[in-house]
C-alpha cells in the first residue's frame, strides 16, 4: 500500500467519523425534550396564612423569547414550555398581569426549580361619605347535603316447591341424572319476586322434606339478590320439598344536611367541601340580620367574589373575598 493510498483511507476515516458525529448530535437534539417552567402566584402578604392562590393570571415571557401566555389556574398554578433552544442557566424575565394586582416582572434563570410569586394587591378606593359605611358580615356557617342510599326492611317472602322424582330408576345416559350418572334425577326451578323497587337480601334455600341428602342445589343465583330470585334443585331419589326464604329491602335515598365554619383571613373566607356536595348555602349575619345565600354554580354572592377549586381527591377548596362596601367584624 502506497503512501498515497493511506492517505486517502485516512481522509474517509475521519470523514466518516466526522459525519457519525454530526448524526449522533442531529438526534440528540431532535430527541431533547423541552425545559418546562412550574410555578404558583399567591398574594403577597407578610401573614403566611393570608397568600392565597391567585387565579387567572397571564403569565408571559419576555419579547427575546417566543412563548405563548398562559393563565393561572383556581389553585394559582401555571406552567410554560420554552422552546427547545433555551437550556438551563439561560436568564429569563416572567411578566405577571392582573387588573387587580400590581404588575410584576421577574427576573430569573431556567432551572430546575419551583416559581413562587407573590403578587401586590392595587390600593383599594378610598371609601366615600355618599356610599355609606360598611356592612358586616358576621356569624358565617356553610350549609350542605350529601346524598345517603339506605336500605330499609319491609317483611320477608317465604315459597316451598317439590322435585318430583322414582328412587332407585338407572339413569343409562338419560339425563339428567345423579351426580355420578347412575340414577335418573329431576330437576324443578322456583322463583320469588319482591315487587317493583325491592330487592332480596339473605337469601337462602333448603331440603325440608324427602330424601335430602340424594338433592342437590342446581343453579343458586340467590347471593346476587335483586328483585327477582331464581334457584333450580337436582333429586335422583324420591320426590322431595325445598323452603325457599328470603328477606324484603326496599333502597331509599336521603339527603343528610351537614354544616361546618369557614376560616376567615383579612378580607378572604376559605371552607372545603366534600366531592359529593350538593345545595351549598352560606348563612351570615349581615348587620345583625340572619340571611341564607345560596352558592349556586357561578359562585355568585353579593359581598362577596368567590372561587373553587378541585383537588386531586375531587375534594372542592372554596375562597371567597369582600367585595368593597363589605367587611367582616
Amino acid at each position: 500500500m502506497n503512501v498515497r493510498t493511506k492517505k486517502t483511507l485516512a481522509w474517509m476515516f475521519a470523514a466518516a467519523l466526522l459525519l457519525g458525529g454530526v448524526a449522533v448530535l442531529i438526534i440528540q437534539i431532535r430527541h431533547r425534550k423541552p425545559l418546562v417552567l412550574r410555578g404558583a402566584v399567591t398574594v403577597k402578604n407578610t401573614d403566611t396564612r393570608k397568600e392565597v392562590p391567585v387565579a387567572d393570571v397571564e403569565v408571559s415571557v419576555a419579547n427575546d423569547i417566543p412563548v405563548s401566555a398562559t393563565k393561572t389556574d383556581a389553585s394559582g398554578f401555571f406552567s410554560i414550555t420554552l422552546p427547545w433552544r433555551i437550556r438551563r442557566g439561560h436568564s429569563i424575565t416572567l411578566k405577571f398581569h392582573h387588573p387587580d394586582y400590581l404588575p410584576l416582572d421577574q427576573r430569573d434563570f431556567v432551572g430546575d426549580q419551583l416559581y413562587v410569586t407573590h403578587l401586590t394587591p392595587r390600593p383599594r378606593p378610598p371609601m366615600t361619605g355618599a356610599r355609606g359605611p360598611e356592612t358586616t358580615v358576621g356569624n358565617l356557617k356553610v350549609r350542605y347535603s350529601i346524598k345517603n342510599f339506605t336500605v330499609i326492611s319491609v317483611g320477608s317472602a317465604v315459597k316451598t316447591f317439590q322435585v318430583e322424582n322414582r328412587g332407585n330408576v338407572p339413569c343409562r345416559g338419560q339425563h339428567p341424572c345423579s351426580p355420578d350418572g347412575k340414577w335418573k334425577a329431576a330437576i324443578s326451578s322456583a322463583s320469588l319476586d319482591a315487587g317493583p323497587g325491592n330487592e332480596f337480601r339473605n337469601a337462602r334455600v333448603s331440603c325440608i322434606a324427602g330424601p335430602c341428602p340424594f338433592t342437590r342445589i342446581q343453579d343458586d343465583g340467590l347471593a346476587e339478590g335483586g328483585q327477582t330470585i331464581t334457584v333450580s334443585a337436582r333429586n335422583w331419589s324420591d320426590t322431595a320439598t325445598f323452603l325457599m326464604e328470603a328477606e324484603v329491602f326496599h333502597p331509599m335515598e336521603t339527603s343528610i344536611v351537614h354544616e361546618s365554619y369557614p376560616v376567615i383571613f383579612g378580607p378572604t373566607l376559605n371552607f372545603t367541601l366534600p366531592a359529593d356536595a350538593e345545595g351549598i348555602c352560606i348563612e351570615s349575619d349581615l348587620n345583625g340580620e340572619r340571611i341564607v345565600f345560596p352558592l349556586g354554580p357561578n359562585l355568585f354572592l353579593s359581598w362577596a367574589s368567590c372561587n373553587a377549586r378541585v383537588n386531586p381527591d375531587q375534594t372542592k377548596v372554596y375562597r371567597c373575598e369582600l367585595k368593597p362596601g363589605f367587611r367582616f367584624p
